[in-house]
């Protein structure tokens, strides 16, 4: 298996031993992104820019990947709160066209550095 580690700057580094993403093939697979500013390594307010700020940071490892956004078959959504998902769906809508990838939406207790969402994914590449 010929794997190839790929990043970008544009995205916040790893803050533990994993890489942003994996590239196996033609099949890209995308680490869970947290509302980190990738200039400050901070996390950014609000939970509307929060998300963007996810998407915002998947669209960087993507195309560093040699793909855009669109290309993602399957995005999980990592929520502390439930309440907020029909806020993600509402923004996702600004970053995907039809068709969506396949997802998940998980409720989960918490998620690093106390942010309320991440998100991975898979991505196909031409």
């Amino acid at each position: 298996m010929n794997k190839q580690v790929i990043t970008s700057e544009q995205a916040p580094a790893a803050i533990g031993p994993y890489s942003q993403a994996i590239k196996v093939g033609n099949t890209v697979y995308l680490s869970g992104q947290i509302p980190l500013d990738p200039a400050t390594m901070e996390v950014v307010e609000g939970f509307e820019a929060q998300v963007c700020r996810v998407f915002d940071n998947l669209t960087a490892v993507a195309e560093a990947a040699g793909g855009q956004l669109q290309d993602i078959v399957k995005l999980n959504i990592f929520l502390t709160d439930l309440g907020n998902f029909a806020k993600v769906n509402e923004i996702m809508e600004r970053y995907f066209e039809k068709p969506y990838p396949a997802r998940a939406a998980i409720g989960v207790a918490a998620l690093p550095k106390g942010v309320p969402v991440e998100m991975d994914g898979i991505m196909v590449v031409g």
